[in-house]
């Protein structure tokens, strides 16, 4: 396919999606997922355990590295997801150059002790420095200028150019532009500053799209697309919940929002553990924002609409203020499901791009672990009936209150 501009989609119903019986009858399940690197197996955790319960969503977005997994999920059919899932974290998790540790190896030392998983840990993050990733970045040789004129194509330290042969090997990108799923990836418009979202009820996506959505600088040189250059959007938000909450016209929306970085976390004792904490508070304070923002927002629609209620029909034809608080009511619903990643103690500033196999498989099982119980409580599925129309819940949240109330 062509990259040239779709027809808008957008008033168009959403396919029917199977959905549990548990499930309440939301006109849309979203999954929403966040940058965050090497952190991003804990995404597919989580979508192999949303796809073990039945949950099959109708759209989904991503960020960086939540784009990534997002055209890997949209890109094959639910049978054989999990599988490209895997394959695709097993690719980009060796070495560009040369042969990864032997895996019995790695596993050994790793389930010593959290000084050992701390060293093993750090060799990964310095061979993804110094040699790359396989099936994703390779460092740039020569080095690119620091100070004489170049192309932006090269303005970074290592070529993603791996990365395009892998996505179009594991990705159908004409399922993906069929729309029987909404697919949409933010990225940032370099010559502009502007935070864009390519979507495939808009745009017929290819690999650039999703490669434009991670390519952060500077370890990454901004893609091309239709003459114009982008950068990773976390730039300029790490989440896409308001974009995905914003669409028109407006439906009760169950969200799975996978976030990768957590608010919540020790005061740094070292330097290391401040830089770790700086990227955190960074990455996960967008989110919070987000949240508290669409929960507002929607308490005042939810608002409007009741005082609406209260107004004649004649009347609020008649009076101009009423035909315009009209157009933003609504009493549409939205339940947002936190999936976090905690931090474990054995992890550094450099988790982000810590490619190791072991570590891999630790944040896939996490994310598994999450959701996991998460739907356990599934009367946290249902469809808020307070004032705002909106709730949130996040497991990890309840546990801690749980563990505060109690004094422990």
């Amino acid at each position: 396919m062509n990259a040239e501009t779709k027809p808008d989609l957008l008033e168009q119903p959403a396919p029917p999606f199977a959905r549990p019986d548990y499930l309440p009858p939301y006109e849309t399940v979203a999954l929403v997922l966040q940058g965050g690197g090497a952190l991003g197996a804990y995404q597919a955790g989580v979508y192999q355990g949303l796809q073990e319960a039945g949950i099959e969503p109708d759209c989904l977005s991503g960020i960086s590295i939540g784009a990534l997994n997002t055209a890997i999920i949209a890109g094959n059919p639910p049978e054989t997801r999990i599988e490209r899932l895997r394959e695709f974290w097993d690719t980009i998790c060796q070495p560009y150059y040369g042969l990864p540790a032997p895996g019995c190896m790695e596993k050994t030392l790793f389930g010593i002790n959290d000084v050992m998983r701390e060293a093993v840990s750090a060799f990964h993050a310095g061979s993804a420095l110094l040699l790359g990733q396989n099936g994703f970045f390779r460092p740039r040789f020569p080095p690119p200028p620091q100070t004489t004129p170049g192309v932006p194509e090269a303005a970074s330290y290592y070529d993603t150019s791996a990365l395009k042969s892998t996505l179009e090997r594991l990705c159908d990108f004409d399922r993906i532009n069929d729309a029987r799923q909404r697919i949409s990836v933010g990225a940032v418009n370099v010559g502009t500053g502007n935070f864009v979202y390519f979507d495939n009820h808009r745009t017929t996506l290819r690999a650039e799209h999703f490669m434009a959505s991670g390519a952060l600088p500077p370890a990454f040189a901004p893609v091309e697309i239709d003459g114009q250059y982008y950068w990773d959007g976390g730039l300029v938000s790490n989440t896409p919940l308001s974009y995905v909450l914003d669409q028109s016209p407006r439906r009760d929306t169950l969200v799975f929002q996978v976030d990768l970085w957590s608010a919540r976390g020790p005061v740094p004792t070292n330097m290391s553990e401040v830089s770790d904490r700086i990227n955190e508070i960074r990455y996960s304070s967008r989110t919070r924002m987000v949240t508290e923002e669409m929960r507002r927002s929607q308490y005042m629609r939810h608002v409007m609409t009741r005082l609406l209620e209260t107004i004649p029909e004649e009347q609020r034809k008649e009076f101009l203020p009423c035909r315009l608080a009209e157009e933003m009511a609504n009493n549409k619903r939205y339940n947002v499901i936190h999936l976090i990643y905690r931090n474990q103690p054995y992890e550094q500033h450099y988790k982000d791009y810590q490619f190791g196999r072991v570590t891999m498989k630790e944040h896939w099982r996490s994310g598994l672990e999450d959701i996991r119980q998460t739907l356990k409580h599934k009367d946290r599925l249902s469809m808020p009936d307070n004032l705002s129309g909106f709730a949130t819940y996040d497991v990890h949240r309840d546990e801690i209150e749980e563990r505060l109330a109690n004094g422990k």
